[in-house]
């Protein structure tokens, strides 16, 4: 089972000035996250945290796959990620609303990587993902074609014009 604790770094507890992190992300990571987007996944996330003059560097490189839907078919499918994650942490008192500076409260220390991981891969995910041809569900894929066909015929006799529109359309040319 995966604990959430084990993504949490004691930042006043590094002693050393560069700590290697690592870590195999699998299902439960993704259900206990509880979002909707990625909900299954196997992920490996390799990185170190830097401790600098005043601020923490934290990077990390995250390689796998997920699960996610597919756009034609809503069957699951592995989709590849990969991403690359540079964060500067700094201690303090007041919250910032800076985007690349992560403030932690001086008096807990503690920094959840948790999210950070997720939201990487979740940004990793390409917009449209679509199962390569001829590995759709076939039954959705077919039910596609027949409402697609139904579409187009539907728009196609929207198209025509109706024989009372033309003839007023020829007095406007005319004049």
């Amino acid at each position: 089972m995966c604990s959430l604790e084990q993504f949490k770094i004691d930042l006043k507890g590094l002693t050393r000035d560069e700590t290697p992190l690592e870590w195999d992300l699998d299902d439960t990571f993704f259900e206990q996250l509880d979002s909707p987007l990625l909900q299954q996944g196997s992920v490996h996330v390799s990185g170190s945290i830097r401790k600098a003059s005043g601020f923490y560097e934290l990077l990390l490189d995250c390689a796998g796959t997920v699960t996610v839907p597919c756009d034609r078919c809503l069957d699951p499918m592995e989709q590849p990620v990969e991403a690359s994650l540079r964060q500067v942490v700094k201690l303090g008192t007041e919250h910032t609303d800076d985007d690349d500076v992560i403030t932690v409260d001086e008096a807990d220390g503690c920094l959840d990587t948790a999210w950070l991981i997720y939201e990487a891969i979740a940004l990793a995910v390409p917009i449209q993902h679509v199962h390569q041809p001829g590995d759709c569900n076939v039954l959705m894929s077919e039910k596609l074609q027949k409402l697609s066909a139904a579409r187009s015929s539907d728009a196609d006799a929207k198209d025509a014009v109706d024989p009372r529109w033309a003839a007023l359309e020829k007095l406007r040319v005319k004049n």
